[in-house]
């Protein structure tokens, strides 16, 4: 395990993020760091697909969404 430096402004945010999503503030980071790199190497995925792809290769069983 390594240390990353991030600017103070960041740290906040992902401070403030952490929080929100009932994370630590490391996990919070790893999980930015994991999407983002999901991101880059499939650039025509969004956020929502990506997450959704995740769960499903965890074996989560999402529920579908049907239209009103």
């Amino acid at each position: 395990m390594g240390i990353v430096k991030i600017g103070d402004g960041l740290h906040e945010d992902l401070r403030k993020a952490s929080t929100v999503m009932c994370r630590s503030i490391n996990a919070q980071a790893e999980f930015w760091i994991k999407v983002g790199m999901l991101a880059e190497t499939n650039p025509s995925m969004t956020f929502n697909e990506i997450v959704a792809q995740k769960l499903k290769e965890a074996d989560v069983t999402l529920p579908e969404i049907k239209a009103a």
